[in-house]
C-alpha cells in the first residue's frame, strides 16, 4: 500500500507536532515554512504549558477596564494609532463571544483540550526522545492588591471548572518561592501545570527526531495552495501532496481564504524580554494585576506578555518589551538588569474571537486545518495534533471537535 504524502504549511510547533504525528501514521511528510522551524511565535512564547487558562478570552468583565488601558500607551492591552477601524470587526465578534451562553460553549471546548494536553505532550515527548523538554514543577499566579477574599474566590471558580488550584497565602507563597517580593498578598498554586526551559530548543529537537524518521523540511514562502493539496512558492516552486494541513500561524486566514473560507484570524502580538540573569524561581509566575509572565528558562529568565494589535507586519515597538523589565522587578526585585538590557522580540499569536482554535477538515477532502490557538499554541499543540491526525485517519476523534470546525465562522 502506497504511503499517502501529507504537506504540512507551518514549522511551529502545531506543525510539528503534526508532522510527528502523521510519520507515526505511516506518511510521507513534508513540512514548508517561510523561516527555520521554529523561528515564529513558537521561538518566544513564555514556555508554559497553561492548562489552567480554561477561561475563554472574551469577558464581559473586561469591558470597563479597556478605556483605561488603551488610554495607557504601555499598558498590558493596545491598538496601535490607525489599527482601531480594521480590528473593530474583529472586536466586535469578540465581544459577541461574552455572552453567558457563548462563554459556556467556548469554555467546554477549551477545557477539552486543555485536559488531555499534559498526557499528550507526555506520550510525545516520550515516543521522540525528548521528553527532558517538559517540566511538571506547577505555576503559581500572584496577586498584588487583590483582597484576600477576591483571591480564594478566584481558587474557587477555577476548582469549579475542574482545574486543580489551591490558594496560598503570602507565607506559603515565600515558602514556594522565596525570591518573590514581600508585597504580595497571595496566589493560586497549579500544580498539574508545567513548563519548557527553552520554547525553541524544544522546536529544535522535535525537529530532529523528525528529520530521522525521513521527515522533509523546505523553506521558502508560501503565497497559494490549492483544494487539491498543490502549494505554490514564490520562488516559484511547486509542491504536490495528496493531502494538505495548514498549520501556518497568524498567516493562515490567506491560505484557508484561498480554499473558499473567510475566517476573522487577528495577529495578536505579544512581546518578551530576556534577561541572561538567573531568577531562581522554580516555575512560571504569573501577574494577575500586571498581566505578564515570568519564566525559568535555560539561558535565564523570561518576562512575556501583553496584547497589542498592530496588524501582523506592522515594526515591533521595543518599548513595548522594555515595559516588562520594571514589571518584572515589581515581583522579584533581585532582578539587576538596566533599562536597554536583554534580548527584545515580538511574534504574532493567530487569535479568533472565539479563543478557540481551528482543528479539522474541510469541504475539500484532501486540505486540513489546524491554527489559531492565540496564547495556548504550545498547551494545545500535541493534542490538536493527535484530534486531528484521528480525523486525517477517517476514525472518530477522542472528543467532539465540532466546536473547532472552520465552518462555524
Amino acid at each position: 500500500m502506497t504511503q499517502p504524502h501529507t504537506l504540512i504549511v507551518g514549522a511551529g510547533i502545531i506543525g510539528l507536532t503534526q508532522a510527528w504525528i502523521q510519520s507515526q501514521a505511516g506518511d510521507r511528510v513534508t513540512v514548508v515554512d517561510r523561516d527555520e522551524p521554529g523561528r515564529g511565535a513558537s521561538f518566544g512564547n513564555a514556555g508554559h504549558f497553561a492548562t489552567e487558562q480554561v477561561f475563554p478570552l472574551a469577558d464581559p468583565a473586561l469591558l470597563p477596564r479597556v478605556p483605561a488601558m488603551l488610554m495607557d500607551p504601555l499598558g498590558p492591552f493596545r491598538i496601535r494609532g490607525g489599527y482601531l477601524v480594521t480590528v473593530l470587526p474583529w472586536l466586535m465578534r469578540f465581544m459577541a463571544n461574552m455572552t453567558p451562553a457563548r462563554r459556556r460553549h467556548n469554555q467546554r471546548a477549551i477545557t477539552a483540550l486543555n485536559c488531555r494536553a499534559m498526557e499528550d505532550w507526555r506520550w510525545l515527548l516520550v515516543e521522540c526522545g525528548q521528553s527532558h523538554r517538559l517540566l511538571r514543577q506547577g505555576s503559581v499566579l500572584v496577586y498584588e492588591q487583590t483582597p484576600v477574599l477576591a483571591q480564594q474566590r478566584q481558587a474557587h471558580t477555577f476548582a469549579i471548572a475542574g482545574v486543580s488550584c489551591d490558594w496560598l497565602d503570602s507565607e506559603q507563597l515565600r515558602k514556594l518561592e522565596p525570591g518573590l517580593s514581600e508585597r504580595l498578598s497571595g496566589a493560586l498554586w497549579f500544580p498539574e501545570t508545567g513548563h519548557t526551559l527553552d520554547p525553541y530548543g524544544l522546536c529544535q529537537g522535535l525537529q530532529q527526531s523528525l528529520s530521522a524518521r525521513g521527515v522533509r523540511f523546505e523553506q521558502g514562502e508560501v503565497t497559494a495552495v490549492t483544494p487539491h493539496a498543490q502549494v505554490m512558492l514564490a520562488d516559484g516552486r511547486q509542491l504536490q501532496a495528496d493531502r494538505l494541513v495548514v498549520a501556518a500561524g497568524a498567516w493562515s486566514a490567506t491560505l484557508a481564504a484561498q480554499l473558499g473560507y473567510r475566517v476573522p484570524l487577528e495577529a495578536e502580538r505579544g512581546y518578551h524580554l530576556m534577561l541572561s540573569q538567573n531568577s531562581g524561581l522554580g516555575r512560571p509566575v504569573s501577574s494577575a494585576e500586571r498581566k505578564f509572565i515570568i519564566t525559568p528558562m535555560a539561558g535565564g529568565t523570561r518576562l512575556a506578555g501583553t496584547v497589542e494589535f498592530a496588524g501582523r507586519d506592522a515594526p515591533m515597538n521595543p518599548r513595548r518589551a522594555d515595559i516588562l523589565l520594571s514589571q518584572g522587578k515589581a515581583l522579584l526585585p533581585q532582578l539587576d538588569a538596566r533599562q536597554g538590557e536583554g534580548e527584545r522580540w515580538m511574534g504574532c499569536r493567530p487569535s479568533l474571537p472565539d479563543s478557540l482554535p481551528v482543528i479539522g477538515g474541510c469541504r475539500h477532502r484532501r486540505c486540513f486545518f489546524s491554527f489559531g490557538h492565540q496564547h495556548l499554541g504550545l498547551t494545545q499543540a500535541a493534542t490538536s495534533a493527535r484530534l486531528l491526525g484521528q480525523v486525517m485517519a477517517g476514525l472518530a476523534p477522542d472528543i467532539d471537535v465540532s466546536p473547532y470546525a472552520i465552518g462555524r465562522f
